[in-house]
């Protein structure tokens, strides 16, 4: 098996799609998790070909934000569109990033990633509260590379 086999049982898969799916029911916006073994490039130039490959651009709003996870390199970048970045925090991303990150020291992952998509949750619903007419645009399974 490989490393990103390995780094989430399906329950804890599952746990996660659950976290999305509960983060995304009170706002328009999309969250995925996208998880690889190794990319050559810098995470984040990584994390933007991913969230353009998903089509993560193409929600009405440009709201959706992608947790990307180099699992074999340890990397890890949180992207947003640009409707969303244009009204957050200019540390709101690390700050998501840094309670990841404290859970996976203590190799605690789906932990760390259902607190993330959460974090996320809650400042989508903040900016992006949700609406009657709203729809899952994107899914919320976990995507692997």
């Amino acid at each position: 098996m490989s490393e990103t086999e390995d780094f989430l049982t399906q329950e804890e898969e599952q746990e996660i799609v659950q976290a999305i799916a509960e983060a995304e029911k009170n706002t328009s916006g999309e969250i995925r998790v996208h998880l690889e073994e190794h990319s050559d490039k810098e995470p984040l130039v990584r994390a933007q070909e991913v969230f353009f490959a998903l089509k993560m651009q193409e929600t009405k709003a440009r709201n959706g934000v992608l947790i990307y996870i180099g699992v074999h390199d340890k990397h890890l970048a949180i992207i947003g569109d640009e409707g969303i970045n244009k009204v957050v925090e200019n540390d709101f991303w690390d700050c998501t990033k840094d309670i990841i990150i404290s859970n996976f020291k203590e190799r605690q992952f789906k932990k760390g990633l259902v607190e993330g998509v959460l974090r996320a949750g809650e400042q989508l619903k903040k900016h992006f509260p949700y609406q009657s007419d709203d729809t899952n645009e994107l899914s919320n399974e976990i995507s692997k590379g």
